[in-house]
């Protein structure tokens, strides 16, 4: 006789809950992933994630979860064409207080498009037998009490409903989860929830690249919003990705006319960001695509891991958790390090997914890997005006004046530089920017005078055709 596995349901198939799956699945759980759409066999663009036309890119902190998870993810990657660009050695950025030098690598990012990210994690994922994929069906309600979730029920396409029991049932639908409402209808209350939206639109094209750009490689371009100073959420990037592509991005806040045509792209990237280079750059890269626009930005989290009382077998967590503004480029490194800590805590408690109090432990370790790019996000955001009913409250701005010290103290000392990025890249907690050596630093300010324009070497300028 051969002992049963354990049987959980994950919701949702995009990048959280095929982490999550591939997480319980390395647990010894049989696990079903539902998914609503029909997902694609390629790296190919899918109906249910409209903001994959956006730049996209896996910090390092998110980029060695993924690792953990699915061993030979990042060489996979690296194979089909995305580069490992070391922070901040190859980003030319222009932060509120002025241009970041080009340190020596700390943190570094995997930029690559959310079609090709998403069908290489599908690929490793759906390649284990344990796991097995119900698309084109939707969860409609949790079956069982408020003690205890028992299953799930779903509508298959034809329409016709059936059960899937479970010991554990994963929420990894995004934005547009329903875990509140179904918590309501075993029972049990409404989560303490935050959202703060910026209100910034982003307007996105495909490039290909100058040919020597694309060959030689060529860094990371940003121009961050300043809303504390100009008031503004105008600002760009520009990811180089696989193929010798460029993804642009461009944002703006609320009242700000955003480009929807092809003409008023390029102006909007020459005239109306805090430095022209973006536009400069794309005079001579050729367009691929027509303007993607979104305006699904708002930062919103539900605090589950608060709630009183919890039910046994349940757990939510990615955007269904905490959704952050793309600006960042949170989302995906928080995925993975919350199914990292789903799988951690499944072989400390487990191997039995009905294990009493282990949904709990899991949904508090989820709350603590979102905490850090929750604060970065907000502690920029709450700024912009009506992101919130009430305006930033003592801890935003308390928060959010130290932060600003060390991003301008990191525009001329390097070592404050890579302590920051570390954070950013989600590979350090954010208590140690609070260490006595960090405060001395920051009350210091920079080391070196400001920049006086963004600092491309001689090669990069001649590969892109810019003077």
């Amino acid at each position: 006789m051969t002992e049963r596995k354990p049987v959980a349901v994950v919701l949702g198939g995009s990048l959280a809950g095929l982490l999550a799956a591939r997480a319980l699945a390395s647990t010894g759980a049989r696990v079903t992933v539902v998914e609503r759409d029909a997902l694609p066999s390629g790296p190919e663009p899918r109906r249910g994630l409209p903001q994959a036309r956006h730049v996209h890119q896996l910090w390092s902190g998110g980029a060695r979860a993924l690792e953990q998870l699915l061993p030979g993810a990042i060489g996979r990657l690296r194979a089909a064409g995305v580069s490992r660009v070391p922070m901040t050695t190859d980003m030319v950025a222009l932060s509120p207080h002025g241009w970041y030098r080009r340190w020596a690598e700390s943190a570094f990012m995997l930029p690559a498009s959310r079609d090709l990210l998403d069908w290489v994690v599908r690929q490793l994922v759906l390649a284990d037998g344990d796991i097995e994929l119900v698309e084109r069906a939707e969860a409609v309600a949790l079956t069982g009490t408020d003690a205890a979730v028992t299953g799930v029920r779903i509508r298959d396409r034809d329409n016709a409903e059936r059960t899937l029991p479970a010991g554990l049932v994963v929420d990894a639908t995004g934005r547009g989860s329903r875990a509140s409402h179904w918590l309501a209808g075993l029972g049990l209350p409404g989560p303490e929830r935050r959202e703060v939206d910026s209100g910034l639109v982003y307007a996105s094209r495909l490039f290909r690249a100058p040919d020597q750009a694309a060959r030689d490689g060529f860094p990371v371009v940003n121009i961050e919003p300043d809303p504390r100073g100009t008031g503004t959420g105008r600002g760009g990037a520009l990811m180089p990705v696989e193929d010798g592509k460029w993804i642009v991005t461009l944002f703006g806040g609320r009242g700000d006319e955003m480009p929807t045509t092809a003409d008023d792209f390029a102006r909007y990237a020459r005239e109306e960001l805090r430095h022209p280079i973006i536009g400069e750059l794309l005079a001579n890269a050729e367009p691929l695509t027509e303007v993607a626009l979104t305006r699904t930005t708002a930062n919103r989290r539900h605090f589950f891991e608060r709630m009183p009382v919890w039910p046994e077998n349940f757990v939510v967590l990615g955007d269904a958790v905490c959704a952050l503004n793309p600006l960042y480029g949170h989302g995906m490194a928080v995925s993975a390090q919350s199914a990292l800590a789903l799988r951690d805590v499944v072989r400390r408690q487990g191997p039995a997914l009905d294990t009493p109090g282990l949904s709990r432990h899991i949904q508090k370790a989820v709350g603590r890997t979102v905490r850090a790019a929750w604060d970065l996000a907000i502690g920029a955001d709450v700024f912009y005006p009506g992101a919130t009913e009430t305006g930033p409250t003592l801890r935003d701005r308390l928060l959010s004046a130290y932060v600003d010290r060390l991003l301008y103290t990191a525009t001329g000392n390097g070592r404050i530089a890579r302590r920051v990025t570390d954070v950013t890249a989600l590979q350090r907690g954010a208590e140690s920017l609070l260490t006595p050596s960090m405060l001395v630093a920051a009350a210091v300010g920079p080391l070196k005078p400001p920049l006086g324009g963004p600092p491309l070497t001689v090669e990069e300028r001649k590969a892109a055709g810019v003077s």
